[in-house]
């Protein structure tokens, strides 16, 4: 059942392409729907995350947001006018993520919402997700479009050092570190029901995005515990052998 999901979330097919003999396209979406009301996806996020603090650990002092719109065609709770597309159906997923990269919290909303309303639900999200756990001194990283009054009062309140770029100057002179976060939208853009959502339920729709933010996760363990944890005999490939 779980690789039926999994091919769904990678190739973003309907259930009905996707189902076999053993499986059909009801019981995928039958199970699916009472997975993402357990909330499954999110709990293993947070597992990942943990399992890649033990072995890695998290760059929590530099947090950055930033927001990403994609194809909503079918509509749905999550879904509105998209203002890069023509006013078509789109969602607008805000993710927070750690120094490196690594998602941390997951909003999603309609595509014409703006990114600053979602910074404090998406903090809140990594902060749950983290189990409450962030160090004492820590730094938000956001874009130009989160230049304003109602940005700075949501990382005052936060407990967040404010790391806002300033409209009106070239992105180049003050990048910063938040190209991380845009490099995350990136990988979770490789997920083909991510770049275009056929989900009308927001509980289905906020399960796929943790269940791409936990692969996300536990690739970039594997990726970088390779390198670490080597022996003498290991092969110099990343290819295992």
């Amino acid at each position: 059942m779980f690789e039926h999901v999994i091919n769904a979330l990678v190739h973003g097919s309907g259930y009905e392409r996707i189902a076999t003999p053993g499986c059909s396209d009801r019981t995928i979406r039958r199970r699916l729907a009472q997975w993402a009301g357990w909330g499954l996806a999110g709990e293993l996020h947070a597992a990942a995350l943990r399992a890649y603090d033990q072995l890695i650990g998290l760059e929590l002092g530099d947090v950055a947001v930033d927001g990403c719109a994609t194809k909503a065609p079918c509509g749905g709770e999550r879904a509105g006018p998209s203002p890069v597309d023509r006013r078509k159906g789109g969602l607008k997923r805000s993710l927070a993520t750690e120094g490196y990269g690594v998602p941390l919290g997951i909003a999603s909303a309609g595509a014409n919402r703006h990114n600053s309303p979602l910074l404090a639900p998406t903090l809140n999200a990594a902060v749950s997700q983290l189990g409450g756990i962030v160090p004492e001194e820590r730094s938000c990283h956001l874009d130009a479009g989160y230049d304003g009054q109602p940005a700075r009062q949501v990382l005052d309140e936060l407990g967040f050092a404010s790391q806002i770029a300033r409209k009106g100057v070239p992105a180049p002179i003050q990048a910063g570190t938040r190209w991380v976060v845009e490099r995350t939208h990136a990988w979770m853009n490789g997920y083909g029901k991510l770049r275009r959502c056929t989900e009308r339920n927001a509980k289905i729709v906020d399960f796929y995005l943790y269940l791409a933010a936990a692969l996300v996760t536990i690739r970039q363990l594997i990726q970088r515990a390779r390198t670490r944890y080597r022996w003498d005999t290991r092969p110099t490939t990343k290819r295992l052998k």
